[in-house]
């Protein structure tokens, strides 16, 4: 399957995924308590869509569709009047493909929705010690807990309603998350990430360097160095930390071209979704001028290895399911695969990313 054709399936199987319920999800959301029609509305808006939404709205960035619009309208307008969820540090996360939709379409319920719910994280939202931002989502309240999934889920919304709206408030927020989120999660002896940090335990739990959720960092810094304008000490730190880990990712990238779901651990699976994500960093920091060309082998390499695992219906292999914080090694190798939103929409990052690059002249 070529790069056009793997994009154009990819696009639209994640259009129907995005207006699928995870049954599995409602079920134990019911075991938990929740009400059926809260574990409805959760199945239906939560960050696996905030995700999907994303891939979706950079096609449009790409190519201009404004039938991609119209879709990703309707599918906010049909989740608002069936009406959303609790506000949770996951359920933020469709707000930021909502933000970019508002500047293009704008509609007063869109900017009622974002300015309470950016209220709400800026005032309400549980804290950590140093005012952290508490990773509680509808599963688990995860007291005194950073993830680095936070960065994406939440403060890049917050740092674009920071634009919208010309808040400093949202934007002096959105910085600090950034700098203590980095500041507990950084392994400064590999220059990776790991996956959180517990005020109440002292430690980065299993010390795990997990894959997807470095490849949330990946992302999420040259994205919000794109939204906010940030003073020259501080875009000179995110990107250090960007291209450090990008150096230090080529040296764990296997001969098949993916990634370990543990990155460090060859004996832990090989994970799609992680591979796409880093891909994506690799060539969005060589088109920056952040990494030197060189490095073209590396992303060309875990390119070919998601088309080939992107399937006649669209679908992207080899993606692990959510994944919360383990307290051993263990946890990690035992997530189940199963094809998501997400992995579709970062194995879409990374094609469109590497057309970009090509299309440009980078190479």
């Amino acid at each position: 399957m070529d790069r056009d054709a793997a994009l154009g399936r990819l696009e639209q199987n994640l259009k129907k995924f995005l207006y699928k319920s995870d049954e599995a999800y409602i079920d134990n959301l019911l075991s938990l308590g929740r009400s059926r029609l809260e574990a409805e509305r959760l199945a239906l808006w939560d960050w696996p869509h905030g995700v999907g939404l994303y891939g979706i709205y950079k096609q449009y960035v790409y190519n201009g569709d404004e039938s991609i619009l119209d879709y990703l309208e309707q599918w906010y307008d049909s989740r608002i009047a069936f009406g959303l969820p609790q506000k949770t540090v996951n359920t933020v996360a469709p707000l930021l493909t909502l933000s970019f939709l508002y500047e293009r379409r704008p509609k007063e319920a869109y900017r009622t929705i974002m300015m309470e719910w950016a209220d709400w994280i800026v005032h309400a939202m549980d804290r950590t010690r140093e005012d952290g931002l508490q990773h509680r989502h509808a599963e688990l309240e995860n007291p005194g807990e950073l993830w680095d999934d936070t960065l994406l889920m939440t403060v890049l919304f917050l740092a674009k309603a920071s634009v919208l709206f010309d808040s400093q408030l949202y934007r002096d927020e959105a910085i600090y998350q950034v700098l203590l989120h980095l500041h507990y999660l950084s392994d400064t002896s590999s220059g990776l990430f790991y996956h959180a940090w517990s005020y109440e335990r002292n430690d980065n739990f299993a010390k795990a360097l997990w894959g997807r959720g470095n490849a949330w960092i990946t992302i999420f810094i040259p994205e919000f160095l794109a939204i906010v304008e940030c003073d020259a000490p501080l875009a000179k730190f995110l990107t250090a930390l960007l291209t450090r880990q990008l150096e230090s990712l080529e040296r764990y990238q296997d001969e098949s071209g993916l990634w370990h779901t543990l990155i460090d651990d060859p004996s832990s699976y090989l994970e799609a979704s992680a591979s796409a994500g880093f891909c994506f960093g690799y060539y969005q920091a060589m088109a920056q001028g952040l990494l030197s060309p060189s490095y073209r082998a590396v992303a060309e390499r875990a390119l070919k290895a998601i088309i080939s695992r992107i399937d006649e219906q669209g679908r992207l292999g080899d993606v692990s399911y959510g994944t919360n914080v383990g307290l051993t090694l263990e946890h990690y190798r035992t997530i189940r695969l199963e094809p998501m939103q997400y992995g579709q929409a970062l194995a879409m990052l990374a094609l469109i990313e590497s057309k970009i690059a090509e299309e440009s002249g980078l190479f």
